[in-house]
């Protein structure tokens, strides 16, 4: 599957062929409960020709890199140098971008893409009417792909307004506005084909999907609901091509206006940090830690002095709710806690030890930069022993010494129980398991020995469980793996 940004840095291409099929429904009974739902619009013509002016074409210019730039003219110097001729006097051409935009206020603030004008050395706006305005960045947020810019308009100039992304609904009508190919204003239209979308573009990912052609170019322009409000933002297509296949995703109005605001008021956006490295609950993680349903966020690890250490959440939690909202899995957790404000003190309900729900109060931190996150450290966990083989998980065990710290590179921080072998065909070499990753606790219990990790095991058979959770730490990365017992 590709995922490409909807910027264009590329020409169009010759025509494609259309197929129209069409398909006869047998419908074997109605339903005694009528649905009511808008009927398809007769036409766009109103909507299109209100909104076309509040929509902009973005054009930049990338400076070229000066290193890249001082060896292509050297080459070319030295090549007629060569010849008894002197090297002509050469332009640089910096590399061009094209994509989309629109106007949210009548004074020239102007919504894109973070990726159309990223590293730009300059910013070009252009409106229906061609007229074009050289434009400042205001700022810009790489975690969304989001970007303000302002440009200094003669006049008042037609805008658009945020709308409520949260009240679509998966068959409503959208119409999509942009730049496709540089062509300029272009209309298409479709319906929202999916909610919730995670395309791995970032930690907030949550776009919504639809089928209205969104080509290269089309980047950072709005896709708007019936009544003419901006309902997201046009980022990315699912493409094996580079064109349209009917696959685009906009990122969600409730998610943009917000970071908008920010960016219009402090010039940069700032998200609450909660503190915690966290993964998803699988099916045999529920069942390995007691809970009732696959649901919330296991906690893989706890920045220390971090907002969630200091209220007590800890290493092997699961978060089921975060200030009175359910996390029904783990990647709705970063959106809460980002949206949520800096410094509130707000409720965070976990499952822990497979036996009880724990409600705990944190008052949440800023978020910091991605330099300062890689700087923080999880507490080291566990001790190290002797050796010996765990038939029911199908690993071979080691506690760490000077020998196998050397061999696996391990740190000198690190304790626990290390990973001398797996059984190719264990349930532990299906989950990826592998000589000298560190095991750090079984069932959240810390473990020191491979003694003790056998003790746990056994344990857990006689306590009638099939499944046991281990805490493997692997380059430096705590996370939890769910193992089926073997007889």
């Amino acid at each position: 599957m590709t995922i490409a940004h909807a910027s264009s840095r590329a020409s169009v291409t010759g025509p494609g062929a259309l197929f129209l099929a069409l398909a006869l429904l047998l419908v074997p009974l109605l339903s005694a409960t009528s649905v009511h739902a808008r009927g398809t619009p007769e036409s766009f013509a109103d909507l299109a020709e209100k909104l076309l002016p509040s929509v902009v074409n973005i054009s930049t210019t990338q400076a070229v890199p000066e290193g890249q730039a001082q060896n292509f003219e050297e080459f070319f110097k030295e090549f007629f140098e060569r010849r008894g001729r002197p090297a002509p006097e050469r332009p640089r051409r910096a590399p061009s971008a094209l994509g989309s935009g629109f106007i949210i206020d009548a004074s020239g603030y102007v919504v894109t893409n973070n990726h159309v004008i990223e590293d730009a050395e300059e910013i070009k706006v252009i409106l229906q009417d061609d007229r074009t305005y050289d434009a400042t960045l205001i700022g810009r947020d790489e975690k969304t792909d989001l970007a303000l810019l302002k440009i200094e308009p003669k006049e008042p100039l037609p805008s658009v307004d945020w709308g409520d992304s949260d009240e679509l609904r998966i068959g409503d009508w959208i119409i999509a506005i942009g730049n496709p190919f540089g062509l300029g204003g272009t209309v298409t239209a479709g319906i929202v084909s999916a909610r919730a979308r995670d395309i791995n573009a970032g930690p907030y990912d949550d776009f919504i999907q639809s089928d209205a052609a969104i080509n290269r170019g089309n980047s950072g322009g709005p896709m708007f609901n019936m009544d003419g409000e901006v309902v997201g933002v046009n980022t990315a297509i699912f493409s094996p091509s580079g064109g349209s296949v009917g696959i685009g995703f906009a990122i969600p109005s409730q998610l943009a206006r917000n970071v908008i605001l920010q960016l219009r008021d402090n010039g940069e956006v700032k998200r609450g940090w909660l503190g915690v490295r966290i993964q998803t609950v699988t099916d045999e993680l529920a069942e390995g830690l007691g809970l009732d349903e696959t649901t919330g966020a296991l906690v893989a690890s706890v920045t220390p002095e971090g907002p969630a250490a200091e209220a007590g959440i800890r290493q092997g939690d699961v978060i089921l709710r975060f200030n009175d909202r359910k996390v029904e899995d783990m990647r709705r957790l970063p959106r809460m806690v980002a949206e949520t404000q800096i410094g509130k003190s707000v409720d965070v309900v976990v499952w822990r030890d497979k036996k009880e729900k724990v409600t705990v109060q944190v008052m949440l931190g800023e978020l910091p930069s991605d330099d300062e996150l890689a700087s923080l450290e999880p507490t080291p966990m566990g001790e190290g022993s002797d050796g010996g083989k765990v038939e029911a998980l199908g690993l071979t065990l080691s506690g760490i010494n000077g020998e196998l710290r050397a061999q696996f590179g391990l740190p000198d921080d690190i304790e626990g129980v290390v990973i001398t072998d797996v059984d190719p065909s264990g349930n532990a070499a299906e989950k990826g398991l592998k000589p000298g990753d560190v095991i750090l606790e079984v069932d959240q219990d810390p473990i020191a020995t491979p003694d003790e990790v056998a003790k746990r095991i056994t344990q857990s058979k006689e306590e009638g469980y099939r499944v046991v959770t281990l805490l493997v730490l692997r380059d430096g990365d705590p996370s939890w793996v769910a193992l089926r017992l073997e007889e």
